[in-house]
């Protein structure tokens, strides 16, 4: 019988669950209630059906909080079009989708040569043998755990056999890569999360109290 792994997990509330009229705001509150790390839900109506925001509030979100670790996570068509705009804008990671791009491997290359963390990540119903070419190339793996597109989903249980899968595969041969989970997390689906490194949360902490919930989701499961 093997020995459970607890691990300290990130806390990154998704801004798309928050109150747009007071952006900034709302960044430094989650920040100061204990999470560690902002996740930006990039949407551009065609890779996904939902709009949301674009480069201008991610520059803006830098420039109201300095220290805030901006991930940045594109679900839209053709990053490497945008990927300056992001990149110039502050982000601190970036993550794109395996299906959005024919140059996923030129998109991952130029986020690091600028500097950043690279991420990439896949739906819900790519089989992850879809990643096996990048593996060398990102510092970040996110398994989405709801079809991206809308906040406020339901968590996806098929995923934990993929969550499973890549924490091995990361421990065995690419300890230095984060895998961060998104889609449906709250205090009861966290325990399908203990595997993980981050944990993108956005309805869950935003309608509750932002400090009670962020210490929930960093309790051992």
């Amino acid at each position: 019988m093997g020995t459970t792994v607890f691990r300290k997990k990130k806390i990154a509330p998704s801004i798309l669950s928050a109150d747009f009229s007071k952006l900034g705001t709302e960044v430094d509150a989650v920040a100061a209630a204990g999470a560690e790390w902002i996740h930006v839900d990039v949407m551009d109506g065609h890779f996904v059906e939902n709009i949301t925001i674009g480069a201008p509030v991610v520059k803006s979100l830098r420039r109201s909080n300095p220290k805030a670790f901006l991930d940045v996570h594109l679900m839209i068509e053709k990053p490497e079009k945008y990927l300056d705009d992001f990149i110039q804008a502050g982000s601190d990671l970036i993550t794109i989708h395996v299906e959005s791009s024919q140059y996923v491997e030129e998109c991952l290359r130029k986020i690091r040569g600028a500097g950043l963390k690279a991420g990439i990540t896949l739906r819900p119903r790519t089989s992850v043998d879809a990643l096996e070419p990048y593996w060398d190339q990102v510092d970040l793996i996110l398994v989405m755990t709801v079809e991206p597109g809308f906040g406020g989903q339901s968590f996806m249980e098929d995923q934990i056999p993929k969550i499973q899968f890549l924490r091995q595969r990361i421990d065995e041969q690419h300890p230095s890569v984060l895998l961060e989970v998104d889609g449906g997390v709250n205090d009861k689906t966290i325990a399908f999360c203990r595997d993980v490194d981050v944990v993108v949360a956005g309805s869950y902490i935003f309608k509750n109290d932002y400090k009670k919930a962020i210490s929930l989701l960093k309790q051992e499961h």
